[in-house]
């Protein structure tokens, strides 16, 4: 038997010899035939029946309009879209920073470069952060698997940053592991324990972000599964509720009194709000300074989200560097400039980014989609080719197993190391030995019409000091 066997291998691995050899020898033939059957196909098809109609279809309507439009004849069902908007945005590019190289001269490169932190100056226990970059709130559960929180809490710990809860559940490993430690107290019936609520370092109000503005959700128990539906509170078969208030009947003032109630729980941690960035967004400021915060989020249009409707991601909020501009100047004018601080996000994925955005006027800056791309840096290739690398990150990921909680810090870390030895860089290169000297003084821009709307130099026009103007 044993025998019969070892021919019949053999004769296997003859003949696949053979079939390799045949290949090796005749690719030329077959790739030759292949072709030009495809092409004959291709080039005397009548219009309504050839593949090439595909062209001018995809062209007209967009290869992502027409498959997510694909989706939706599938389902019949609302599309979750992750990472937000797809479409162009107005964005930093076309701005750059002014180089000191006569005078004043650059900072010799061993000289360290203060780039710490301070969140609610005015809070009683203000958040002290030694970089500017925070991971933003990206959901337990909801979103991301535990292993992958884990490590970004560690990251966050070992660069001396704060990482946000997200709206999913809160995970003890998490809290254990995160140095700083931003609670978002969302509208949700989980993630409000005192004890939570006490450790938390920073509270952000999530009214609204980027993609998905002030609208909930639900979430059903099969989207939603393992330990993190016992983290939640949820029972077997419910389903988790995402609201789109806080009160019923909610007012400005339920609100103000929900920012004193943290403030007094927390002993006087910073309390603020997030929102996603709207046309209205010097009226909605004028609500939160009501509202008695010591600290703004502002969520640009690009802000992503683990499954926001493409309707909601594309076609409501502002720009980030609108939003961030209008911000900026808006707490200027009300005189809280240096009292509230103010953190952006939305579509920032490169330290010259974030840069730009704190020259503009943020005090901080929150990283969400680039830090997913990040932590998961080579471990996205277990499920790669055959499924998108988010794979490896979320909760409901195929891959979610394999994933190396060290493996994503070390990544996690080596990306905000990097990132901020950039910034540092950048800032000696512009004769700066600390962030608090930079400013927009210190951009230009080769657009026009983004030079005048934000208040900078034309770079085709000469520059002038207007500090040494003379009456």
């Amino acid at each position: 038997m044993t025998n019969i066997l070892l021919i019949a291998t053999l004769a296997m691995i003859f003949i696949l010899f053979i079939f390799f050899v045949l290949i090796l020898i005749g690719w030329r033939w077959i790739m030759k035939r292949l072709v030009k059957q495809a092409g004959k196909i291709i080039m005397t098809d009548s219009y309504q029946e050839n593949l090439i109609e595909l062209i001018p279809g995809f062209k007209h309507m967009g290869i992502q309009n027409a498959l997510e439009n694909n989706l939706r004849a599938e389902t019949g069902d609302v599309l979750h879209r992750p990472f937000g908007s797809s479409k162009k945005w107005p964005h930093f590019d076309e701005i750059t920073f002014i180089p000191a190289q006569t005078s004043p001269f650059a900072i010799d490169g061993d000289e360290d470069v203060d780039v710490k932190v301070t969140i609610g100056p005015k809070a009683k226990k203000p958040m002290k952060i030694k970089i500017p970059l925070m991971i933003s709130g990206m959901a337990y559960g909801i979103a991301l698997s535990e292993q992958v929180k884990i490590a970004l809490a560690t990251a966050a710990k070992n660069t001396g940053t704060a990482i946000n809860s997200g709206e999913g559940g809160i995970l003890p490993e998490e809290l254990e592991s995160a140095g700083k430690y931003i609670l978002q107290f969302s509208k949700t019936e989980w993630g409000k324990e005192e004890k939570t609520i006490k450790r938390a370092d920073m509270i952000e109000i999530k009214l609204g972000q980027g993609a998905v503005m002030g609208m909930g959700g639900n979430i059903s128990p099969e989207n939603l599964t393992g330990r993190a539906r016992e983290v939640m509170g949820l029972k077997e078969n419910e389903t988790a509720h995402i609201m789109e208030h806080f009160f019923e009947k909610q007012t400005l003032k339920d609100l103000k009194e929900l920012v004193d109630e943290l403030r007094s729980i927390t002993g006087g941690v910073p309390i603020g709000a997030k929102i996603g960035a709207g046309g209205k967004i010097e009226e909605d400021i004028d609500h939160l300074i009501e509202m008695g915060v010591d600290f703004i989020a502002v969520d640009g249009g690009q802000g992503a989200s683990v499954g926001a409707p493409p309707l909601l991601a594309d076609d409501f909020g502002i720009p980030t560097l609108h939003a961030l501009i209008r911000a900026s100047n808006h707490l200027e004018k009300r005189k809280k400039k240096g009292e509230i601080s103010l953190i952006v996000s939305g579509g920032l994925f490169t330290p010259g980014h974030f840069l730009k955005v704190l020259a503009l006027g943020a005090d901080a800056v929150y990283l969400g989609s680039v830090m997913l791309f990040t932590v998961s840096h080579k471990q996205t290739l277990n499920s790669l080719p055959f499924e998108p690398p988010t794979q490896a990150v979320w909760n409901e990921g195929k891959f979610k197993d394999t994933f190396k909680i060290e493996d994503g810090t070390k990544s996690a870390e080596k990306f905000l190391t990097a990132s901020t030895e950039e910034i540092k860089m950048a800032l000696r290169a512009m004769g700066k030995k600390t962030l608090k000297e930079l400013s927009k003084k210190d951009l230009v821009s080769y657009d026009e019409m983004t030079a005048k709307m934000i208040g900078i130099p034309f770079s085709f026009e000469p520059w002038e000091d207007k500090s040494k103007k003379t009456e």
